[in-house]
């Protein structure tokens, strides 16, 4: 077992690092399912603290473990539902282990297969801790029927894998928060520092939002977003950085990389169109900074992409 504070992209560099069995997990596309009885074979287990860059959903028909989130330790039972968005370092513990589908998936397979606006739509997702929630028979009965669809779609082979499971795993999402969040807010829950992270989110996605609805031409620096709450530069970058792990700047990346990916997936827009909707001045500017936060030029990825298709 890996020994100290992991910080992890994915489900499957976690297993790695613990040791455990990862191959029937899926590295390009950021989406994994799986039964967790499969891959935890002795019980108990207690994992070291990680801090994953991406989001889990845990369905639990029989199990019992704990979950430890920053200085909060709930307990996991059987018939529950569980998230976690990226951030915060945590443990999970095993004891019983029978039925239980995990889902995981980064940010950037929201956005591109999902829900484009998510935060939005559900803003439950911004929760730093959540309880598990415990489900009626009737509720888990149907999510059940939804995470087996997911998993026929994530061991299939169709042309558009990612859109089919992106609109199953929107299913999910619609399920979850008529079931547990309906006229939520999560701004003001949480530490000062919690709240700060969950504004700087929701105004990033806006200003990504304005970028491509054309209510905004220049991207925002990291000083306006210390500005939009009324904070010194070095307090905000200091809270995102030691509450999610990344710097202002990477967030930033991220997003305007994967707002860039969804948009080279449409053969009617050219990169210039793509890179002055962004906020970029000039096109060679947007494609050197898009090979330097993918690996390749927006060409490239565009070429890739449809290659995959046809």
């Amino acid at each position: 077992m890996a020994k100290g504070n992991l910080s992890v992209r994915t489900l499957r560099e976690l297993y790695q690092q613990l040791g455990l069995p990862s191959d029937s997990l899926e590295a390009a596309s950021g989406f994994t399912i799986h039964q967790l009885e499969d891959t935890f074979q002795k019980l108990p287990f207690r994992s070291e603290s990680f801090r994953p860059n991406y989001f889990s959903f845990l369905f639990i028909k029989s199990a019992f473990g704990h979950y430890t989130i920053d200085d909060q330790r709930f307990e996991v039972t059987s018939n529950t539902v569980y998230f976690t968005n990226p951030g915060n370092y945590r443990i999970f513990e095993w004891e019983k282990l029978q039925h239980t589908c995990l889902i995981t998936f980064g940010e950037d397979f929201l956005k591109e297969h999902v829900h484009h606006d998510v935060y939005r739509d559900f803003s439950f997702l911004l929760s730093e801790v959540v309880s598990p929630r415990i489900l009626t028979q009737q509720q888990f009965d149907q999510l059940e029927e939804l995470c087996l669809q997911i998993y026929k779609a994530y061991t299939g082979n169709d042309l558009y894998k990612n859109k089919i499971i992106g609109a199953l795993v929107l299913a999910l999402l619609w399920k979850i928060k008529a079931f547990f969040f309906q006229d939520y807010s999560p701004i003001n829950e949480g530490s000062r520092s919690s709240q700060i992270v969950k504004k700087f989110k929701l105004n990033l996605e806006g200003h990504v939002r304005d970028l491509m609805a054309g209510r905004a031409t220049i991207q925002l620096r990291v000083q306006d977003f210390a500005d939009l709450q009324a904070l010194h530069v070095n307090y905000l970058s200091s809270v995102i950085s030691s509450k999610t792990g990344k710097t202002i700047s990477t967030w930033i990346a991220d997003k305007i990389i994967t707002e860039a990916k969804v948009m080279l997936q449409d053969q009617n827009l050219s990169i210039k169109d793509i890179a002055f909707r962004l906020g970029f001045l000039e096109t060679a500017h947007f494609s050197n900074y898009f090979k330097k936060h993918s690996a390749m030029r927006p060409a490239e990825y565009r070429q890739q992409y449809f290659n995959r298709l046809s």
